[in-house]
Order: C-alpha cells, then structure tokens, then sequence
C-alpha cells in the first residue's frame, strides 16, 4: 500500500498548516474532517446506536421480569336495620410477580444473534458510505492538483510570450520585421492568457466542489497544500488479486453475508412458532380487610401467601401463519444468496473496469510523455529559430501550439494514470483498513 501515499499528497507533519488567512489542508486531513462532518455518515453512526440499543434489549429478553404491584379499595354499602345504616370497607394488597421464559425454540437466541448481525450490518454501512466519500474526495483533490500544475505551465507560457512579444515589439519599431509579425505574437499572447484564466477558473471551481463535500462555510478561506506532483509507472496489481482482495475485506460483501445469516435466523424463529413456550412463573404477595377484628399488620402477615408455577403454551392451530412465515423465510434465505452473488459479481466488473482503466491510462501516459519530449525540443529549437530570424513567426506558434496540446495531454494523463492506479489498489479494502 505504498503507492497509497503515491505523490497524491505529502502528508504534513503538522495537524494545520497555514500561509496568511488561507488554511492548508492535506489529503489526510480533509479524509478525516469529512468522516466527523459528514451528514450521511452522522446519521449512518446514530443508526448504530440505535442497533447496539436494539442488541442490549435482545440481551436482557432472557433474563426475568420483576413486576410490583399495590392496590387500596374503598367499598360503601347498606347494612341491616338496626344499624347506622350506611359502612364503608377498605381492603388492600400487594405484591411481587415475576416470570422467566425456559423454552422458546430458540427464539431469544435467534434474536440476540440477530441483534447482533445488526450492529456488525451497521459499522459496515458505515465502511460503505467511508469508502463512498473518500473516492469523492480523493477525486476532487486530485482534480485541484491538475489544475494547480495547469496554471504553472499557463503561467509559463504566458510568461514566455509576454517576453517574446516585448522582444518583437523592439524590433518592430526598430523596423527589423513587419507588423503582421508583431500582431501574431500579441495574439498568442492573448490566447495563452485565455488559456490561464480558464485553468485558474477551473481551480476554484474545483475548490468549491471539495468544500461542498467536507460541508465546510462558503466564506471559509481554503486551499490544498503544495503536494509532490512526479509520479513513475509501477506494476499493476494483477486483476485476479484484487478481484479476491475485494471479494474478501469490501464491506458490501460482508453485509450480504450476514444479511444471509439473519435470513437464516428469520427462518429459525418462524419454525419456533410449531414448538411449545415453556415459563417459570411465581410470586408473593399478602393483603387485608378493615372488616374483621384481626389488627392490619397481623392480616398481612396471616395473608402472606407464595406461589410459584410452570406454564406451557403449545400451538395447535394457528391459521397457516407458522406455514407461510417458513415459506417466507426460505424465500427471504434465496433472495440474500441471490443478492450476493450479484454483490459479487457486480464488485468483480467494477474491479476488471479500474483494471482496464488503470492499463489504458498507464499506456496514454506513456505515450503523452514521448510525444512532450518530443514537442518540447521541436519547441525550443523553433523559439531560438525565432530569436536568429530563421523562422517565421508562423512557424513558430504552430510549434507552440503543439507543445501546448502535448503539455496539457501530458498532464492530464499524469492525473488521470495516478488517479485510476489509486482507485484499482482501492478495491483492496486498504483504505477500510486503515480505518479500523
């Protein structure tokens, strides 16, 4: 994974880094503030929260209840003749019930292992929108890169003609050329100016897109650190090692297998629903009634009673709901085998596509490079056949246009070779590794 760092970024040794009021940021450090800002990935993460809640519920489902319970009546009524007439009775009681479930067909066990595949189905959504976010950011990174070293060759150029033109506009007035020599000259000039502002544009469009992504404010003020541009051809990982790389550490594979193992556990519990329920029930409790002689406390005490019990609940008619949850869960079973063998199979394409891209732009950078050698030199030699008067201006900006067709082919190739080898070394699960 050394190519990881692969001149995409220099890594600063400090956490910021600032130049003026314009902050700074590597490649490292725009990874890590998207992951703590990112709005997809704050909800994926209270998500999980609610799935660990969800798991300590399922925990505890086997453990008994505990249930008070306090009751105080008033009854008014008649009585005989002879009597006052009218009487009020008080009685009252409490106590304490409890149950345990014994046999459920496993049931509780299914749930708590499903509980479980739900928190483990959580973190890796959360892997997922990661490694969604960070071929986003790595792309719009790379893309101020490009137009970075865009604008230098721009600069350049321009730099070069504004000399030329002051050049041929001395000579000019000193009569040595026409005119016509001088106007071709300023209107090169002019084009290589074009061409910088639309770099520069470019730049800070591509600046926006990046802020966008890391959510940061408009009127922040921000820029990517001055990274190592070179980059050299490297042997490509082979095709069929990445391919079982991916297969084996993506995250979108391991949510497929465990989707399949909670469809299984679905079908556990359905087929529970043919077993008995088997629980341990018991109490203690006491209470008392104004209406006898006995003192309060003595009838709570004379009353103390406890009970203890087992229950059974076997089904035998159930309407085919047992029926069709077994048949519903088998079919659930086929559709998560279904769905990762086209994880799989999609992952596989993905992965041969940023092989055969990786390839082709390993093979336009190679040709770009010579091609740039080659316009580079015809280039110098035309510039010095332009300063002796050898040459004719026409000749000249033909030469230069081709050298700048060929700096641009170059430099997007560069970028575009860099940024295809990252992303097929991607599929390696590296990055979800390294988060871990």
């Amino acid at each position: 994974m050394s190519f990881l760092v692969f001149t995409l970024c220099t890594w600063s040794a400090k956490a910021q880094h600032e130049q003026g009021n314009v902050k700074l940021w590597s490649l490292k450090e725009c990874l890590a503030y998207a992951q703590q800002h990112n709005i997809t990935i704050h909800n994926l993460r209270l998500a999980k929260q609610i799935a660990d809640q969800n798991l300590i519920s399922a925990q505890a489902s086997v453990l008994p209840d505990l249930n008070a319970s306090v009751s105080q009546n008033a009854t008014h009524y008649g009585v005989a003749q002879g009597d006052a007439g009218k009487a009020i009775s008080l009685n009252g009681s409490a106590g304490l019930n409890s149950s345990v479930t014994l046999f459920n067909g496993g049931t509780l066990k299914a749930n708590i292992r499903q509980s479980q595949l739900g928190t483990e189905m959580a973190d890796l959504d959360i892997s997922e929108a990661s490694n969604d976010l960070y071929l986003q950011i790595i792309q719009a990174y790379t893309n101020i890169m490009l137009d970075k070293e865009t604008v230098l060759y721009a600069q350049d150029l321009v730099q070069t003609s504004q000399v030329q033109t002051t050049q041929m506009s001395q000579q000019y007035q000193a009569g040595a050329v026409a005119k016509k020599e001088l106007i071709q000259l300023q209107a090169q000039l002019a084009s290589d100016q074009y061409t910088l502002t639309s770099a520069q544009n470019a730049e800070r469009q591509d600046k926006i897109t990046l802020k966008q992504l890391l959510l940061l404010p408009v009127d922040s003020n921000f820029d990517i650190e001055k990274a190592d541009t070179s980059f050299d051809l490297v042997a490509i990982p082979t095709l069929h090692e990445v391919i079982q790389e991916a297969i084996a550490k993506r995250p979108e594979v391991k949510n497929s297998l465990l989707d399949i193992e909670s469809a299984k556990l679905d079908l556990k519990r359905a087929k529970a629903g043919y077993l008995p329920v088997i629980s341990l029930n018991g109490g203690v409790g006491s209470g008392y009634n104004n209406s006898t002689t006995i003192g309060t406390f003595r009838q709570f005490d004379n009353n103390f009673y406890q009970q203890i019990g087992i229950t059974a609940s076997m089904p035998l008619f159930s309407r085919k709901v047992n029926q069709t949850n077994v048949a519903k869960s088998n079919i659930a079973i086929k559709q998560a085998e279904l769905n990762l063998l086209n994880t799989k199979t999609l992952l596989s394409q993905e992965v041969e596509t940023a092989y055969i891209h990786t390839q082709n732009a390993y093979s336009q950078y190679h040709a770009s490079t010579q091609q740039l050698d080659y316009n580079k030199e015809a280039y110098r030699i035309a510039g010095e056949e332009l300063r002796v008067g050898s040459a004719n201006t026409v000749e000249y900006i033909q030469q230069k246009n081709l050298y700048i067709q060929a700096l641009q082919a170059y430099t997007q190739a560069k970028y575009n070779a860099m940024l295809s080898l990252h992303v097929f070394n991607f599929y390696k699960g590296d990055f979800l590794e390294n988060q871990q």
